[in-house]
């Protein structure tokens, strides 16, 4: 569905939270123009939200606002950034990517790049304790998802003797202001030449060059979750939290009603985190069994 010429995605069964498609890649610039085409778009929706980009961290509007965060890393030369930012732990894992043989370059979006990232999403089915959302998808499927917005990405590839061992996708938002880590995905089985730190160097060397003064690495943190790898990772590579203006405008009654409620923000939110992290254990242990006896029997 497009609405002011922005591609609009819509979750929800019993509350409608509709946000654009590229939410955190794609901004808007006239929220009112917006939630009128939301009101006569033919389709019921209850919440509307967006966010403020991270080069604009004061709230600009009246709605309701809650704060978000993006994982950003403010970049002049990639000198200073090897110097100055990365800790000594990324420093010392990118180095190690090069030393056994990983190379690292930008290319073209074609159907050799589609293969390669096809193969490094279908290697294993479970990531970090929890099924991998892009395992078993067919090349088709992937062309299609990877090729959004071309006109302003850059993709990376790592590799090794030829092959194709990670990528990163790039994309950079309207104004050439930020670029966000899109996708960033290595094969497991490399994951002792640390091809996704190399990857992150490259992508600071590409922001870098082409003078876009911030890198993105989606959110530093997610709700109520705590300290994590994830965290630990965009940390040693130089990443930081920035708090931004996110935005929920109820457009129905039963969309007021939710918002007074916090349904907007999910189910998990409103779960006590110690038993959140029971649960994160216990999936990951029960995911890990599955797969380790889907090798076996392979």
């Amino acid at each position: 569905m497009k609405v002011c010429g922005k591609d609009i995605h819509v979750d929800g069964y019993i509350v409608r939270i509709a946000r654009l498609d590229g939410d955190g890649y794609e901004f808007i610039e006239d929220p009112e123009a917006m939630l009128e085409g939301l009101r006569k778009c033919g389709r019921r929706i209850d919440i509307f939200t967006f966010i403020q980009k991270v080069t604009d961290t004061e709230p600009r509007y009246r709605y309701s606002m809650e704060w978000d965060n993006f994982a950003a890393l403010p970049i002049s030369t990639f000198d200073h950034w090897w110097k100055q930012q990365i800790r000594w732990e990324g420093r010392n894992r990118s180095r190690q990517a090069e030393k056994k043989g990983v190379s690292l370059r930008e290319v073209p979006f074609d159907d050799a790049l589609v293969k390669g990232i096809w193969t490094v999403y279908n290697e294993c089915p479970v990531r970090q304790g929890r099924p991998f959302r892009h395992y078993g998808k067919d090349i088709a499927t992937v062309y299609k998802e990877e090729a959004t917005f071309l006109d302003r990405s850059v993709f990376i590839g790592a590799f090794l003797d030829g092959e194709l061992i990670g990528f990163v996708k790039l994309v950079a938002d309207e104004s050439w202001t930020q670029m966000n880590l899109m996708n960033v995905v290595s094969m497991v089985r490399h994951r002792d030449k640390a091809p996704t730190n190399a990857l992150i160097a490259q992508a600071v060397r590409c922001c870098a060059e082409r003078r876009v003064p911030y890198l993105l690495y989606n959110n530093f943190s997610y709700g109520k979750k705590k300290r994590d790898g994830a965290m630990r990772f965009k940390e040693n590579n130089g990443f930081q939290r920035v708090n931004v203006p996110r935005y929920y405008v109820p457009l129905t009654v039963l969309g007021r009603a939710a918002h007074r409620l916090g349904l907007h923000r999910g189910i998990v939110y409103h779960i006590p985190e110690p038993v959140l992290v029971k649960l994160r254990q216990l999936r990951g242990a029960w995911y890990n069994r599955k797969f380790q006896s889907v090798a076996e029997v392979s």
